[in-house]
């Protein structure tokens, strides 16, 4: 995974959970839901680009 890709995903994962945080301490359940789906959207890419990363690992031990 690229450090770029890294750097996006804890982003989002951050900002998503500054909306939870900031939707329940205000009793706005849509924020808070939508901080929740940022996180999971996040956390969801980095498992992605760890499939990826193995896959390319698993390839380049093949080709060596």
């Amino acid at each position: 995974m690229g450090l770029g890709d890294k750097i996006s995903n804890k982003a989002e994962d951050l900002k998503g959970q500054g909306k939870e945080a900031t939707g329940r301490a205000t009793g706005d359940e849509s924020l808070e839901a939508e901080g929740k789906g940022d996180q999971a959207s996040a956390s969801l890419k980095d498992g992605v680009e760890k499939v990826k990363d193995a896959a390319k690992d698993i390839k380049d031990g093949l080709t060596k």
